[in-house]
């Protein structure tokens, strides 16, 4: 069979799976939202498109539920990696005395020492 032949057949199945995962997500929202909120609350019961509006929302904002999310973590490694080096290479060119001042500032800003490994309370 060639390619053109197999999307035929793949195409409207994905299409229907998208859906039924769209639906049954959404589904999910709404009897979970409608079930805990409005006894705990006094909160409204959602209909099944509010509860697919909030979970899109939810997409939007936090960024999660989902396989995409791996590629941003290969994007947050490389930008930690090289933030990394940035401050490696600014502590290499620091003398003692500017190292001290540093140290000091991190201890009253996040009340522990980076030369430790335990912190100490504030």
């Amino acid at each position: 069979m060639n390619r053109k032949r197999r999307w035929i057949y793949i195409a409207p199945a994905a299409l229907v799976g998208l859906a039924l995962f769209i639906f049954i997500g959404g589904e999910v929202v709404q009897q979970l939202w409608n079930w805990l909120l409005p006894p705990l609350f006094d909160w409204k019961p959602i209909t099944f498109w509010q509860a697919l509006a909030l979970l899109a929302l939810t997409r939007i904002l936090f960024g999660g539920f989902g396989p995409g999310r791996g590629s941003h973590s290969g994007f947050r490694r490389r930008m930690a990696d090289r933030m990394a080096d940035r401050v490696a290479a600014r502590w290499e060119g620091m003398n003692p005395e500017e190292r001290e001042r540093f140290r000091q500032r991190i201890r009253e800003r996040c009340g522990f020492d980076p030369a430790s490994t335990h912190s100490t309370q504030v």
